[in-house]
């Protein structure tokens, strides 16, 4: 069982990187190389608001996203589970936020995208209403963008 889904705070940092570890280490050896969202900056975007997560009974960090508003939508940098707590829909919460999230703010699209070789995400995505914009190679980076517009 998980609490509600909050804003990071500073003190999170560790917890967010955590996470995103356990939830990107498997993809390595595919892709390989580390995959971004395992190199981010995660105490500045824990600094500038941009990390939201939810935690399990005992307090600690299961599961988190990572969120950027723009004038014409919201970006999905990053939604990480941790792998201990995979399978209890703690993603399709986590998507959901992100769709209200992107209402709160009045704006009508989310976006995101996903590295090519992370073949689950192509199946997930879909069935929360995203469709697929197209496939762009970016430096060292072969990826899936999306997009989901909202209704109101």
């Amino acid at each position: 069982m998980t609490h509600g889904i909050r804003l990071a705070e500073a003190a999170d940092v560790p917890a967010v990187k955590a996470v995103t570890d356990a939830a990107y280490h498997h993809y390595i050896a595919r892709i390989g190389r580390v995959p971004a969202p395992m190199e981010s900056d995660h105490a500045q975007n824990v600094a500038e608001g941009r990390v939201y997560v939810t935690e399990d009974a005992q307090g600690a960090v299961v599961g988190l996203v990572v969120l950027y508003a723009y004038e014409d939508h919201l970006y999905l940098d990053n939604i990480a589970v941790h792998p201990d707590a995979a399978g209890r829909g703690l993603g399709g919460r986590l998507l959901s936020f992100v769709d209200a999230h992107a209402r709160a703010l009045a704006l009508p699209e989310i976006r995101l995208y996903t590295n090519a070789m992370m073949w689950e995400n192509q199946k997930i995505y879909p069935r929360y209403g995203y469709e697929f914009v197209e496939r762009r190679v970016e430096g060292i980076y072969d990826r899936f963008h999306y997009r989901k517009r909202l209704t109101n």
